[in-house]
């Protein structure tokens, strides 16, 4: 009988921050290997840690130390936007990243939800309006309409993509996706555009009421969108932004609201973070802002170590990992 491939796991370095329980859940995963619990900021810890450490799994992304660590297999960051850690040298190393996105999905999904539904229903012009303790004669909703029957277009169906069109179709909207590779279409999206086949976004762009960004940042979606694709949309549609803020082009984005090019946007992420109080951003028309933060799942510790205990069983059994780093996601912008 032939036996599986398998890759031992030695000594792992782990710097999250779980509670006692799921560190030892986590511990148990990876037994029999050592495992050296620290924290993020123990510096002397973690240099003594790395001259064994052939997995890591960490609250942040990795640095140079990961990098020059002379054993280190397999890095695991605990969060969803790896293009902090998406550097040529991973490749050039052999390392294998993985990262912990679907674990708020259906939070980030919400979250959307709260910039839709307050970008047609003004909030931004409601709060004005409560300012000045109006009643009447700001916000007309004689010419609004509400969700459904609308058009969403979103950019990226990964995990929250796929949450936020299920979403979309509680609310009896039409679904428009585009991912980069070639898959079978969901139940919740009308149609699906994929880049590996050849489509773009322009169709996405010219019918969507709604356009959402949930795609990764990467060289390739650097600035993706931008004065070009403003000028495709709707004079009446949405921008929304829970991807990374430089997938967006923001001085154009503050063009494209002054000047009515498109509606409103809801943006939760930025070029730069913190946001600067001197940002043009924040003087912009119809804009509605959250500091990169989203209220959290029942239990966002736990989802993560299900998915880094999936990934620990894949990886000892040398089987594709979940939400692993590929060349097509560098990022050296």
């Amino acid at each position: 009988m032939t036996s599986q491939p398998s890759t031992e796991i030695k000594t792992v370095l782990c710097t999250v921050s779980y509670r006692a329980q799921l560190h030892a859940q986590l511990a148990s995963a990876l037994a029999p290997a050592e495992v050296l619990f620290c924290d993020d900021n123990d510096t002397a810890t973690i240099a003594k840690a790395l001259k064994r450490a052939d997995v890591a799994i960490l609250k942040g992304d990795l640095d140079q130390r990961h990098l020059d660590a002379p054993h280190l297999k397999w890095v695991h960051c605990d969060h969803a936007g790896l293009n902090k850690s998406a550097r040529p040298e991973v490749f050039e190393k052999g390392l294998i990243v993985t990262g912990s996105v679907g674990r708020a999905a259906q939070a980030l999904a919400q979250h959307i939800f709260y910039f839709a539904l307050g970008m047609v229903y003004d909030t931004p012009g409601l709060e004005q309006m409560k300012a000045k303790r109006q009643w009447r004669g700001g916000v007309n909703f004689t010419d609004r309409r509400g969700l459904i029957g609308k058009t969403m277009g979103i950019i990226g169906l990964g995990s929250t993509g796929l949450a936020t069109a299920e979403l979309a179709k509680a609310f009896q909207m039409r679904v428009l996706a585009y991912r980069k590779s070639v898959t079978p279409c969901p139940d919740a999206v009308d149609t699906l555009f994929c880049a590996d086949q050849g489509d773009t976004i322009d169709d996405i762009l010219a019918q969507s009421d709604l356009v959402v960004l949930c795609i990764r940042l990467t060289d390739e979606t650097y600035h993706m969108i931008g004065a070009p694709q403003f000028a495709q949309m709707k004079d009446s549609a949405f921008l929304i932004n829970m991807a990374r803020g430089a997938v967006v082009d923001e001085a154009a984005l503050v063009d494209a609201l002054n000047s009515g090019t498109i509606a409103g946007a809801g943006l939760d992420v930025f070029e730069q973070e913190p946001l600067p109080s001197t940002a043009p951003i924040w003087g912009a028309k119809n804009v509605m802002i959250t500091p990169h933060a989203t209220a959290e799942v029942p239990d966002l510790q736990a989802n993560s170590l299900a998915i880094i205990c999936d990934n620990i069983s894949r990886y000892r059994q040398e089987k594709p990992m979940r939400n692993q780093l590929n060349l097509q996601d560098v990022y050296t912008k």
